[in-house]
C-alpha cells in the first residue's frame, strides 16, 4: 500500500477547535459511544485525497478506511489470513466466475442496508475512467474493464459487464482471466461497498463519510485531527471496544513521540529512528517491535531518458551494491529493520513466495563492483543522483542521508549522491503522481493482502496503479498473467518468483530492507497490536 506514511503535525496545546479529550490522558469516554471505554488519542497525517474507498492508495488514508469499512473479506489481524466478513459465500468452479452471497443483516451507519448492489455500484464507480479514482487498476480483471476505463479515448460504458445483481444478496463476477487468488484481494479497502448517499449527495459524503465498519467519522479538521467514535449499532463480531480514537496530525513523529512520553498522546504507530535506542528505558513492555509486511525500496523515473536507455539497469545494480545495508539497518534502526534481499516481506513466509537471497549479489555491499557498474552503464545522470523523500516523517531524512554516505564512499565521490528533500508527504505524493521525479525516490510499500502478487503486480506491472516509476517489461507482464491464472497455488507462486527474477535483472527497483511495525503507547492503553500490514488493531484497543 503506498508509500508507508505519517504526515502532519498540530501541537494539542494550540488546537483549541480539539475536544479536551483529544490530548491523551484526559479520560473520559469522549461523547458517543460510550460504554467500552473512553477515547484514546493516535498520531497520524493528512491523507492524500478524499476518502473514497478506491481513491485511497496511502496508509493515511487506509488507516481510516479500515475502521469505517467492512468488505466482503477482512485480513486476520494476527495473520493476515483472508476470512470472510460480509461474504456469506464466495463459489467458483473455474476460477474467472463466481457467485457472491452477501451476509444478511448488514447495514451502513446511516442505517441503509448493505446489499449485492452496494458492492456492485461501489465497484462500478471505482472502475469508471471519468470518477479517476487512484485504486480503478484493482478492477481490471473484471470483464468489461477496457471499456469503463480504456487506456486512451473515452470510456464506451458506465458499468463493467462482468458484475450481475442476481438478487438482493447475491452477484456474480466474471473476469477476464483466471485469477486464482481473486477472492482473497476482497478484503482490500477499494473493493468496500457504499450507501447509496455516496451517490445522492456526493460532496456531503466527502465531508463526513459513511461506511460500515466499527467507527462513525464525527468530524474532521483538515490539517489538525479526524474524530472517529463507536459505532453501537455495528453488526459485527469486531466491535470496537473503546469508545472511539481521536486521530491528530503530526508533521514530525519526534514531536509526537515527545507527546507520547509527557502524556498528552496515547500511541504512536511509527517510533522516530531517533529515540529507537531509548524506547525500552521510556516504554518498556508497552513499546511494540514486530515483523511487519513493509519493504523500503528506491524507485526510478523511467519515463526519464537517462534512467530508461540501454545500460541504466548497470547504473541502478552499481547504486544498489554501494549501499551498505547491514550498518544502516544497524546503526540507525537498531534492528527494527531488516536488509532487504528480494522485493517481497518475509511475513509472506517461503511457501507465500518470500525467497530469500532471491536479489543475489546485487542486493550486497561491494564498492569495486559498485564503481565498476556505474562507469560501465555511462555514469551517473548529470553525474550525480539525488534522492527525493519526504521530509516531514518516518525519519527518511537520516536514512536518506546515510545511503547517500554509503554511495559515496563506494563510488570515492563525495558528490555522487545527494538527499532532496519535499516538505510535506502530500507535496511529495504530488510530484510522483504528476510525474516531475528526474532520479531516484523513496518509495515504501505496505501490502494491501498478504499475497506475492501483491508486492509486484501494482508496483512493476504496465500501468499499475502504485507502478509511479512507470517501469513496463513484456516478459514481466506475462509471468504475472500466468501466475494469476494458475489454479495450484504452489505453482502460481513460482511464476510469481520468475516475474520478481525479470524485476532482479533490470533492477527495476532497489530494495533496501523489511520493516517492523514499531509502536508505543501509554500507561492508559491495554490490547495494543500492530497486524501484519503495520497498523494499530484500533478495535481492540482497551481505554483505562
Amino acid at each position: 500500500m503506498r508509500g508507508a506514511e505519517h504526515a502532519k503535525w498540530a501541537a494539542c496545546a494550540a488546537a483549541v477547535v480539539l475536544a479536551a479529550t483529544a490530548c491523551g490522558g484526559g479520560g473520559g469516554d469522549g461523547g458517543s459511544g460510550g460504554g467500552s471505554g473512553g477515547v484514546l488519542s493516535s498520531s497520524w497525517g493528512d491523507p492524500q485525497n478524499p476518502l473514497e474507498p478506491a481513491n485511497t492508495n496511502e496508509v493515511q488514508g487506509g488507516k481510516v478506511l479500515d475502521m469505517i469499512f467492512r468488505g466482503l473479506k477482512k485480513y486476520d489481524p494476527k495473520t493476515g489470513e483472508a476470512k470472510n466478513m460480509l461474504a456469506e459465500k464466495i463459489d467458483t468452479s473455474d476460477s474467472q466466475n463466481f457467485t457472491v452471497t452477501v451476509k444478511d443483516g448488514w447495514t451502513f451507519s446511516n442505517g441503509e442496508k448493505v446489499t449485492a448492489q452496494s458492492f456492485v455500484d461501489a465497484w462500478n464507480y471505482g472502475a469508471s475512467l471519468k470518477n479517476n479514482q487512484r485504486n480503478a487498476y484493482f478492477f481490471a480483471y473484471i470483464d468489461g474493464y477496457d471499456k469503463v476505463h480504456p487506456e486512451s479515448g473515452s470510456q464506451s460504458a458506465d458499468t463493467l459487464s462482468g458484475l450481475k445483481v442476481t438478487g438482493p444478496r447475491t452477484f456474480t463476477i466474471k473476469l477476464n482471466q483466471k485469477f486464482s487468488s481473486f477472492p482473497d484481494t476482497l478484503g482490500y479497502a477499494a473493493f468496500a461497498p457504499l450507501p447509496k448517499a455516496f451517490f445522492d449527495d456526493h460532496d456531503a459524503w466527502l465531508k463526513k463519510p459513511v461506511g460500515n465498519g466499527p467507527y462513525q467519522v464525527d468530524n474532521y479538521t483538515r490539517g489538525s485531527q479526524m474524530s472517529l467514535r463507536k459505532w453501537d449499532d455495528y453488526p459485527g463480531d469486531d466491535k470496537a471496544q473503546n469508545g472511539g480514537v481521536d486521530l491528530k496530525v503530526y508533521t514530525d513523529n519526534n514531536t509526537a513521540y515527545t507527546d507520547l512520553i509527557a502524556g498528552n498522546l496515547d500511541l504512536v504507530d511509527d517510533v522516530p529512528a531517533s529515540q529507537l535506542k531509548n524506547v525500552k528505558n521510556d516504554l518498556g513492555d508497552r513499546y511494540i517491535n514486530t515483523p511487519a509486511g513493509i519493504i523500503q525500496t528506491l524507485a526510478f523515473p523511467f519515463y526519464d531518458n537517462d534512467w530508461n536507455k540501454s545500460g541504466s539497469e548497470k547504473v541502478r545494480k552499481g547504486l544498489s551494491m554501494a549501499i551498505d545495508r547491514k550498518q544502516i539497518t544497524d546503526t540507525i534502526f537498531q534492528n527494527t529493520r531488516t536488509p532487504a534481499t528480494d522485493w517481497t516481506s518475509p511475513v509472506l513466509g517461503e511457501e507465500g513466495g518470500y525467497k530469500p537471497g532471491l536479489c543475489g549479489d546485487a542486493c550486497e555491499y561491494n564498492a569495486e563492483e559498485a564503481k565498476k557498474l556505474v562507469k560501465e552503464g555511462g555514469g551517473l545522470p548529470g553525474g550525480q543522483v539525488k534522492i527525493t523523500y519526504n521530509a516531514d516523517t518516518g525519519s527518511h531524512k537520516q536514512w536518506v542521508d546515510a545511503v547517500c554516505n554509503s554511495i559515496n564512499n563506494a563510488l570515492d565521490n563525495d558528490r555522487a549522491c545527494a538527499g532532496n528533500p519535499v516538505g510535506t508527504f502530500a507535496d511529495f505524493r504530488n510530484q510522483i503522481t504528476d510525474k516531475k521525479m528526474s532520479g531516484p525516490f523513496r518509495a515504501g510499500w505496505q501490502m494491501d493482502y498478504p499475497l506475492i502478487q501483491n508486492f509486484l503486480q501494482p508496483l512493476y506491472y504496465t500501468n499499475a496503479s502504485s507502478n509511479d516509476g512507470k517501469w513496463s517489461n513484456e516478459e514481466f507482464d506475462g509471468l504475472v498473467d500466468k501466475a494469476n491464472g494458475q489454479t495450484d497455488t504452489a505453482e502460481a507462486v513460482k511464476t510469481f518468483q520468475q516475474a520478481e527474477e525479470v524485476v532482479r535483472d533490470n533492477m527495476a527497483a532497489i530494495p533496501l530492507w523489511y520493516q517492523n511495525g514499531s509502536a508505543g503507547y501509554s500507561d492508559r492503553l491495554s490490547n495494543v497490536e500492530l497486524n501484519p500490514f503495520s497498523v494499530p488493531v484500533y478495535n481492540e484497543i482497551k481505554v483505562g
